[in-house]
């Protein structure tokens, strides 16, 4: 018997990266995974890899940045499972440059898909979990969002909001038993990272205590726990996973 046999799982940003290790950590546990990301095509990789498992997976297109895409992607993944247990907001993008040469398009782009993104996603599946006064939302932050990083302040900003509406939307639906909690990586090797120069990324290694980068599995690792039935007691916390960068 796995921690989540029975329950369905939605993760957005579910092509690659923590989304994916994210999605493959919650089907080794049991559950039956709604896939979501911009283009449906776009999880097939992964949702193979959750049927390996023995687990059930369907895909759905989803932009996280569109109110109305989110309300139909959402309405399909109720159709199709019949509930939704755990919430994944894990889709997110960057566009770094020093603020003084930002863009209003970049600022809004970050924003809109991190920050508005968790907001839409939260609301549109909180409905089916107040329904069945049960469910556990976990939010991907960044560490960027509590200390701040030069040339990436629509990103900080966008996090710290995720920050501190995981704090508000755990007041807000503990009555329903709805837990929220967030998720602040540090460094994690990903396709997102590795874009990166190798001078920032040296960098960034020596100011690690661990003294190396973190992986999706270290970040889908705790995003299980607090998903799980074991952190029955933990809401509007934040855990940061980041190899003593942090404390």
């Amino acid at each position: 018997m796995g921690q989540f046999d029975g329950k369905v799982a939605l993760v957005t940003g579910a092509a690659r990266g923590i989304g994916q290790a994210t999605a493959l950590k919650l089907a080794a546990g049991g559950a039956d995974l709604a896939l979501c990301d911009l283009q449906k095509e776009w999880v097939a990789e992964t949702e193979a890899k959750v049927k390996e498992l023995g687990r059930r997976a369907e895909s759905f297109a989803m932009n996280v940045a569109e109110s109305g895409d989110i309300t139909r992607a959402v309405a399909e993944v109720e159709k199709a499972f019949g509930r939704i247990d755990i919430l994944v907001n894990n889709a997110g993008i960057t566009k770094d440059t020093l603020m003084m040469r930002m863009s209003e398009e970049d600022w809004d782009n970050v924003i809109n898909i991190n920050l508005k993104g968790t907001f839409l996603c939260t609301k549109a599946v909180s409905r089916i979990m107040m329904k069945q006064r049960s469910g556990a939302i976990v939010n991907v932050a960044s560490i960027i969002g509590l200390i701040g990083n030069a040339g990436q302040c629509n990103y900080a900003a966008s996090k710290a909001g995720v920050i501190a509406l995981t704090k508000s939307v755990a007041k807000e639906l503990a009555a329903r038993n709805i837990r929220a909690n967030a998720v602040a990586p540090g460094f994690i090797q990903t396709k997102m990272t590795d874009a990166l120069t190798e001078d920032i990324k040296q960098q960034m290694l020596a100011n690690i205590p661990l003294k190396r980068f973190g992986s999706p599995e270290d970040v889908a690792n705790v995003i299980a726990f607090l998903a799980g039935d074991e952190a029955a007691y933990v809401s509007g916390q934040v855990v940061t996973v980041c190899g003593g960068m942090v404390t």
